[in-house]
C-alpha cells in the first residue's frame, strides 16, 4: 500500500486544534487531536500545542515529520495564528527530516483528486485505516498528510 518503511508523524496544524497521527510500515500507531480551551492565552496555547508535540516525540520516536503548509486565507489574523503554531511546532522538531505538502497535494495523495473537500478526504482515511473511525477532522487531516508522506519517502 504505502512505499516508506520509515516511522512518520503527520501534523495538522492549528493554534486551537492540533491534529497528528503517526504512521509505520502501512500502520496507523497513533493518532488523535490536542485541542486548547478558547480562553486560554494565545501565548499559552502555542506553549500547550509544543508540550504536546515533543511528548509524541519522545513517545514515538519519529524520523520523519510532514506537516501541512500554510493555505493563505483572506482571514489573516487566523493565518498568522496558524503559522505561529506550525513555528513552534518545527522549532521542537530539529533533527527530524521534515516533509512539506500544500492541502491540494494531500487531497491528490488520498483521493486521487487535488480539489477534493474535506468530507472525502475523511472518508478516504477512513477506508484506508480502518482504526481511523470515531477521530475528528483534524486528527484525520493529520493521518492524510502522513499517508502523503509515507507514498512519496
Amino acid at each position: 500500500m504505502l512505499k516508506s518503511k520509515r516511522k512518520i508523524l503527520g501534523i495538522d496544524p492549528g493554534y486551537g486544534r492540533l491534529g497528528y497521527a503517526v504512521l509505520e510500515n502501512d500502520k496507523l500507531l497513533d493518532a488523535g487531536c490536542f485541542e486548547t480551551a478558547k480562553n486560554m492565552e494565545h501565548e499559552e496555547r502555542l506553549s500547550f500545542m509544543a508540550d504536546g508535540f515533543k511528548k509524541l516525540l519522545l513517545k514515538h520516536k519519529p524520523e520523519v515529520l510532514a506537516i501541512e503548509k500554510l493555505f493563505l486565507t483572506s482571514n489573516h489574523k487566523t493565518a498568522i495564528r496558524v503559522a505561529e503554531a506550525r513555528g513552534a511546532v518545527l522549532s521542537a522538531a530539529s533533527g527530524l527530516e521534515i516533509r512539506e505538502f500544500s492541502p491540494p497535494e494531500v487531497k491528490l495523495a488520498v483521493c486521487g483528486y487535488g480539489r477534493a473537500d474535506k468530507q472525502q478526504v475523511g472518508r478516504m482515511v477512513k477506508m484506508i485505516f480502518k482504526t481511523a473511525d470515531g477521530l475528528n477532522d483534524d486528527a484525520l487531516d493529520a493521518i492524510a498528510i502522513a499517508f502523503t508522506a509515507a507514498g512519496r519517502i
